[in-house]
């Protein structure tokens, strides 16, 4: 028998909001003297039942994060879930308009904050972290621009990324070409989240525009087998959160994902949890259903986490020292 959660294991898709543990929020909030008592089940849990209400209830959870140490809690307070479940690497997605609402001094002091909450992670557990900054899509190309710029301004340490959230289905990508080649300047890796809500059309929208290297889901590329070909040819690495399409309905069950029709057609895809509290699951329970589902064992684990490291925005004597773990 396997025990999943000591299987080493890479991650390149968590929200660094979306994984805010329940205790941690509730422990913020009673600081505060917040009652958002409603947020939660009487197991502890997050409470939602519909796309709409899983939004209220994210965004009040993160009400009560408001200063930088908040961040900095909140990143150790992530990272010990994660290492409790056998993670090695992580990259976060973070937000210069949530962490000093588009500020650059005030990013300065968020992203100094959560770099302290990495470090300490690591000393704690081992674990590597890399940031990866992200415009909102929905807020639109010219905050997207702003938001490009103060994180070129702060690339470089555990600040090693860029890419784009939010609501899929607001404007096009090539809306917001010019704030990922300011990026993409700065020397940034460049990912994007395309391809969950909306169909193959957004893949590719995103490939020929945002010339990134990773797409965040990407999943929906499964119904198009041009796009399929051009992402085996080019080798864009999908970071898959099987757990996350579940619970928002992208598909019915486990054995509907096409993660390993998409694997076995040669396309580069990863594991990741995406907001695992708010999805009931962590890393331990997507590779037991995978394994459960797919029938993946170690040797299968092992060759997804070398395609995550080979992906990873990291320097390359991290990535070879990680990589190691996976031979």
């Amino acid at each position: 028998m396997i025990n999943w959660t000591e299987v080493p294991k890479t991650e390149l898709h968590l929200h660094i909001e979306g994984a805010a543990p329940p205790d941690f929020i509730r422990m913020l909030a009673a600081e505060k003297n917040v009652d958002l008592s409603k947020i939660f089940k009487d197991d502890g849990s997050y409470v939602w039942k519909d796309f709409a209400e899983f939004l209220q209830t994210y965004e009040a959870a993160c009400s009560v994060l408001q200063t930088p140490d908040d961040f900095r809690r909140l990143t150790e307070a992530v990272l010990d879930v994660s290492a409790a479940h056998g993670v090695i690497y992580t990259e976060m997605f973070l937000s210069p308009d949530f962490c000093g609402g588009g500020d650059l001094e005030a990013w300065k002091d968020y992203l100094a904050a959560m770099t302290v909450g990495a470090e300490n992670g690591k000393a704690k557990h081992g674990i590597e972290t890399r940031f990866i900054s992200t415009c909102i899509r929905h807020f639109g190309p010219e905050k997207a621009v702003q938001t490009a710029k103060i994180t070129a301004l702060t690339a470089g340490g555990l600040l090693t990324g860029y890419g784009m959230g939010g609501e899929e289905r607001h404007l096009h990508a090539a809306d917001f070409s010019k704030s990922f080649e300011i990026a993409a300047e700065a020397g940034l890796g460049l990912t994007s989240h395309a391809g969950e809500i909306c169909g193959a059309e957004s893949v590719r929208e995103t490939l020929d525009f945002l010339n990134v290297a990773r797409i965040g889901h990407g999943v929906r590329a499964i119904e198009d087998a041009d796009l399929i070909a051009r992402l085996v040819e080019e080798q864009i690495v999908l970071e898959v959160c099987p757990g996350s399409n579940i619970a928002l309905n992208v598909y019915p069950t486990w054995g509907d994902h096409p993660i390993e029709k998409l694997r076995k057609a040669g396309v580069p895809v990863t594991v990741s949890t995406d907001d695992p509290p708010y999805f009931y699951t962590d890393m331990t329970r997507e590779y037991r259903k995978l394994h459960e589902t797919f029938g993946w064992g170690l040797a299968d684990f092992k060759a997804i986490n070398r395609t995550a490291m080979q992906a990873a925005f990291c320097d390359d004597k991290t990535r070879q020292r990680l990589m190691a773990k996976f031979e």
